[in-house]
């Protein structure tokens, strides 16, 4: 999406309102140092508040995510088109959460693991020994336990048998057996346990 163009958009339209940043921030209960990011185009207004800024500024959600004024004959192609855009990008920031789970987690688990080996096989004090074998496990565990909340956040899980797809909480998640991210646990909706693969998306 175009941030510059959304930026200028929510910058003419709260002029027509007659307010000030700092007026619509404090409608919104937030910084006016945001509003001055989204109507700079450094950042987009948070999903939690969009129906509420569209309302401040009398326009609706397509026309903000447009960066424009919508005619009607028009309406729902653009609307259309939004919701691609935001499904592609919901679904690259969950490839790219997924990317740094690997770029953690894999080089922690070698540092570990070459550190059990010094430890292991080359000649040093017991204590040392024992320190350096204790921090690659405290290491190995912190790290996984970091990697596996980035997944559970990352996308969501899709049963086998019904084929919801769901965010499972965090320790559902870590304490569920699996093979890669694919994780042996229980449908919220249809109650059966399967082999549930991540998947980046809400639906296909």
């Amino acid at each position: 999406m175009d941030q510059i163009k959304i930026g200028k958009f929510i910058a003419a339209c709260r002029k027509e309102q007659g307010m000030t940043q700092a007026a619509l921030a404090e409608k919104l209960g937030i910084s006016d140092r945001a509003v001055s990011k989204w109507e700079t185009g450094k950042s987009l207004p948070d999903s939690g508040i969009m129906l509420e800024l569209c309302e401040l500024l009398k326009i609706n959600v397509n026309e903000l995510l447009s960066g424009e004024r919508i005619m009607a004959e028009a309406y729902d192609k653009r609307a259309e088109e939004n919701l691609l855009k935001m499904r592609r990008e919901v679904e690259e920031k969950n490839r790219q959460m997924l990317r740094t789970e690997y770029w953690i987690a894999f080089p922690a688990v070698i540092a570990g693991l070459v550190m059990v080996f010094v430890a292991s096989f080359i000649e040093m004090p017991v204590w040392l020994r024992i320190a350096l074998i204790v921090f690659s496990f405290v290491l190995i565990f912190a790290v996984a336990f970091i990697a596996v909340g980035i997944e559970q956040k990352a996308g969501y899980y899709e049963c086998a048998k019904c084929h919801h797809r769901h965010v499972p909480t965090y320790w559902q998640t870590n304490l569920a057996m699996h093979m890669g991210r694919t994780r042996y646990m229980k449908c919220p909706k249809c109650g059966a346990k399967s082999w549930q693969k991540k998947v980046l998306t809400k639906e296909d």
